[in-house]
């Protein structure tokens, strides 16, 4: 009778934690709207970015858009920025390079992101979350004051973070998958 309870008392065990880990797991469902809500904070960065470069975005506009962009991001995230004038790549904390955007010496910038796609698939680290990699090709064009014209393509790798967060509604405790992107690395500069 003691080894029944017992293996009954270990079973349950089991059970629960199978339980708290199984939720842990992505669903193939919950993996696609994952996957979306990726790509759309990723589409959303590159509006970002294409204001903060033109020219004619107002301070005020800038900032609030400045301000924007950072939620997206996991602290401590950097941008990698790269010129085919020099071979180093210079990364930049996120805030500092959406700064910089905003003081380009350049009458017109033009940036675009475009062939937005996944590269790797969801892997879930030892702390829970789960990282991926989206890559993306950026086309900048600069224009001088004096017409001279600077472009380039460049390929960049987004990680990305995706992690189980809670809410509260009508106070009851809420789960759900959040997305947050991480560094943004030069991958290559070509001329565009």
């Amino acid at each position: 009778m003691k080894n029944i309870k017992m293996m009954l008392a270990i079973f349950f065990v089991i059970a629960f934690f199978q339980k708290i880990s199984a939720q842990d797991n992505i669903s193939p469902e919950r993996k696609a709207a994952i996957d979306s809500l990726a790509l759309e904070k990723v589409r959303d960065l590159s509006k970002y970015i294409s204001i903060l470069g033109d020219k004619k975005t107002p301070f005020s506009e800038a900032n609030r858009v400045i301000d924007r962009a950072l939620e997206l991001f996991m602290p401590g995230s950097i941008m990698g920025v790269s010129s085919l004038y020099r071979k180093k790549i210079t990364n930049y904390p996120i805030k500092e390079y959406l700064q910089r955007l905003t003081r380009l010496n350049y009458q017109s910038v033009s940036i675009t992101w475009f062939n937005i796609q996944y590269v790797s698939d969801l892997v879930k680290q030892p702390d829970g979350r789960y990282v991926g990699v989206i890559t993306i090709f950026q086309r900048f064009e600069g224009v001088t004051k004096e017409g001279l014209k600077y472009v380039d393509v460049t390929k960049k790798d987004i990680t990305i973070y995706v992690e189980r967060k809670q809410t509260q509604i009508d106070g009851i405790p809420v789960g759900f998958w959040d997305v947050l992107l991480g560094d943004i690395r030069v991958k290559e500069t070509t001329k565009g």
